[in-house]
């Protein structure tokens, strides 16, 4: 062997263990706080899309670029899938449980058991300061993209279906959509 081969050989080792090396998987931390962010070319400007594997949702602000909020999910089985458009938005809305809901959870709902009962809007409304509702061919679908009351819900999937917000966010997400909106959930 000469010298140079040697010397060679002898500086390439190192290189080639590092790149012989197990990659170590980064692991992505989840920020909710709106973010300008890259987005592929075929959701359009004026598009709503969510990720909820991720806790994500974009508004499609211009081709390929998006802000980008983080959100709470609905558990496994309750989620909301497909395309929908927001046909109504309120201003600190009022609530009433489905009746599935109630029927699931009857400790957490029983105030509403039974009866007509509507809670009005405010700071402890679970819909948060805001809420946008999704529609499908002119229906009410029952689930909206809205603010909430448990902001360490965000991030996680634990929501009786719909979308959720830190209602700083959700206020400004509504002052941005319009009526019309198309939403897409994958």
């Amino acid at each position: 062997m000469h010298r140079r081969t040697f010397i060679a050989s002898a500086l390439a080792a190192p290189v080639a263990a590092q790149l012989a090396a197990p990659a170590v998987a980064q692991q992505v931390v989840f920020d909710p706080t709106p973010q300008i962010v890259n987005i592929k070319k075929e959701f359009l400007p004026g598009q709503l899309l969510i990720l909820p594997r991720s806790y994500y949702l974009y508004w499609v602000t211009e081709p390929r670029t998006a802000i980008r909020y983080g959100v709470g999910v609905g558990r496994a089985g309750l989620e909301f899938t497909g395309t929908a458009t927001i046909d109504v938005k309120k201003e600190w809305p009022t609530w009433r449980p489905t009746d599935e809901m109630i029927e699931r959870s009857p400790t957490t709902y029983g105030k509403f058991k039974d009866n007509d009962y509507v809670q009005p809007g405010g700071p402890s409304n679970p819909l948060g300061a805001r809420a946008l509702y999704l529609f499908q061919n002119g229906k009410d679908t029952y689930f909206r993209i809205h603010g909430t009351t448990e902001p360490d819900s965000i991030g996680k999937s634990v929501s009786n279906g719909c979308i959720r917000m830190l209602n700083e966010h959700v206020i400004d997400l509504y002052g941005r959509v319009p009526i019309g909106t198309v939403v897409t959930v994958l």
